[in-house]
């Protein structure tokens, strides 16, 4: 589970992230939209670990990022938009280079790695240097090199980068399976309005670093006002209002509403 309480950061006079609380559980996939500049690449690199907050508190499966950095990182996979890859490798290699820096075992690395070139249909390319992969294919070697380890907690930065058609459903399907079959909490960041709308089970909207709305696609046009239209008509909605603080609130996980 993911968990941000009153999450804040500062850049000397600049605010990017303004006292966000918000809850991911085991099994669920967020989706967190905002224009250019809203906060939510600063936002998915605190929750990764990669930039730490000015104030606030951000857990990782009951782990305390700030206190026990190691125990909470364990259990994170992080897809960057855009990852860095060592090109002079294969892919092969860079996928047991990944499961020795998570101390997985040599056989077991070696199934996992088997299992995940072949999951994102690389296989047939293990052994050629990464320098000779498409924008894409290194898109989803570092997917399967995130997943390799077999991570609890999953963070993507814009998944579909570089992707095409075919690449971009083969991660959909796979990114539903974790969360479906394998009880992942996954926190995606994208300007993708399709893929939110077909994928997230929640999605939050951050706007000027504040958190604005929150719920599921049918929660924020009740709550918003907008009743016809997609998920872009919303979504520039409720991005343009003068407003436009809190207009769908925080809403509860589901599993957290059905105790109440």
């Amino acid at each position: 589970m993911i968990k941000l309480f009153n999450v804040t950061k500062n850049y000397r006079k600049h605010t990017a992230v303004s006292d966000l609380t918000l809850t991911v559980p085991q099994g669920e996939i967020y989706g967190f939209l905002g224009p250019n500049g809203a906060g939510k690449t600063t936002t998915i690199r605190m929750v990764a670990g990669a930039l730490a907050p000015s104030f606030g508190s951000i857990f990782l499966g009951g782990f305390d990022l700030a206190k026990k950095p190691k125990e909470a990182k364990t259990l994170l996979g992080y897809i960057p938009d855009r990852p860095f890859l060592y090109e002079k490798l294969s892919g092969w290699e860079f996928l047991n280079f990944t499961a020795d820096l998570y101390k997985v075992p040599p056989k077991v690395a070696e199934g996992r790695a088997k299992e995940q070139l072949e999951i994102f249909e690389l296989w047939d390319w293990r052994d050629e240097l990464i320098e000779n992969y498409s924008h894409g294919m290194k898109q989803r070697l570092i997917m399967a090199g995130a997943l390799l380890p077999g991570p609890k907690i999953l963070v993507v930065d814009e998944p579909m980068v570089g992707l095409d058609p075919r690449g971009a459903k083969l991660v959909m399907d796979i990114f539903k399976r974790l969360a479906r079959e394998e009880n992942v909490a996954i926190f995606i960041s994208t300007h993708t309005m399709s893929l939110a709308s077909r994928l997230c089970d929640r999605i939050g909207i951050i706007s000027h670093g504040v958190l604005t709305a929150e719920g599921t696609e049918e929660e924020l046009k009740h709550h918003s006002g907008v009743k016809e239209g997609d998920l872009e008509d919303l979504f520039l909605e409720l991005t343009t209002r003068e407003d436009g603080n809190n207009l769908a609130g925080p809403t509860a996980p589901k599993e957290e509403k059905d105790k109440g």
